[in-house]
């Protein structure tokens, strides 16, 4: 008879943690509310066939990792993005570090993963032959930089010349030349051009210069990452969930962004904060700015 009871209080034992086990992951399940799909986007990307062709391996990663399915979104420009972002078309963008603080100012974007890469900072360069040695005998001379709101090619530099106290509205000319910068210094148009670090081998090596021809005069301090944002309408367990998948396959996932740009080699996955971002916001701010986010 003991025995009797003491199987059957086993057998209501096993039940009750087997149904409580169920539950649990059934619990899980629906606070993670995971979507069915999710529209993804680079926000510097504004061709279809090259957000495909670059970025296609990304995607497939993505969807892997995130046990999801995910489609790309295209957007024209920054401010598109957060349009779409705020009217729920768009889920997840990968977005520069200044391009996050409109999708964050105009969107209220969560930032969920930073891709940081080791070796980028400003740095202004000046040729070999330039009488200029330092910062401050940068007054009243002209400095192409990249176009306004880039990272490493605006927003760096301008720190690095308010820090060297000089205003970058009176002291000094700037001029926006995109990706000529490099070519109107060789040519003696202008007296200096800002570049990031990591990229400043490569881009000698595309115009055929050697590094002896010129001279970097400053470095800035480590930049802010790239990021990954979400939509704040996604669940903040769903959130949480890819940052922790995203963090837990990051060999993969960089592998994919270096097969979209190359200058993420050697970069790594970490946690974002909106905090990381608080450098940008004060050069904008520095600048008379601030309005802008």
């Amino acid at each position: 008879m003991k025995r009797r009871k003491l199987l059957s209080y086993s057998l209501l034992f096993l039940s009750g943690f087997i149904t409580a086990c169920n539950s649990s992951k059934q619990n899980s399940e629906i606070s993670i509310a995971a979507p069915k799909n999710l529209k993804f986007t680079v926000t510097d990307v504004n061709n279809l066939k090259e957000l495909e062709e670059d970025y296609g391996e990304l995607r497939k990663t993505l969807e892997e990792v995130l046990g999801v399915k995910i489609e790309f979104f295209l957007v024209e420009n920054r401010t598109a993005a957060a349009s779409a972002l705020v009217s729920g078309k768009l889920d997840i963008a990968f977005a520069g570090p200044s391009e996050y603080l409109i999708l964050n100012a105009r969107a209220k974007s969560i930032p969920i993963i930073g891709v940081k890469r080791p070796n980028y900072h400003s740095i202004i360069v000046v040729r070999a032959d330039s009488k200029v040695k330092s910062l401050a005998q940068l007054q009243d001379k002209t400095i192409a930089m990249r176009s306004i709101g880039s990272t490493s090619g605006h927003i760096g530099p301008t720190k690095l010349l308010i820090d060297g106290g000089l205003d970058p509205k009176k002291d000094v000319k700037i001029v926006m030349l995109g990706n000529k910068g490099l070519q109107a210094l060789n040519k003696g148009e202008v007296d200096a051009w800002v570049t990031a670090s990591d990229t400043y081998n490569n881009e000698l090596a595309k115009e055929k210069l050697s590094g002896k021809d010129f001279s970097v005069i400053v470095k800035g301090s480590l930049l802010p990452n790239d990021v990954f944002v979400g939509s704040n309408q996604l669940t903040s367990d769903f959130v949480a969930d890819m940052r922790s998948r995203m963090l837990a396959n990051q060999d993969k996932l960089i592998q994919s962004i270096v097969v979209a740009d190359k200058k993420f080699q050697g970069a790594s996955l970490t946690a974002a904060n909106d905090t990381d971002y608080n450098m940008i916001r004060e050069v904008y701010q520095k600048m008379g700015e601030g309005s802008f986010l």
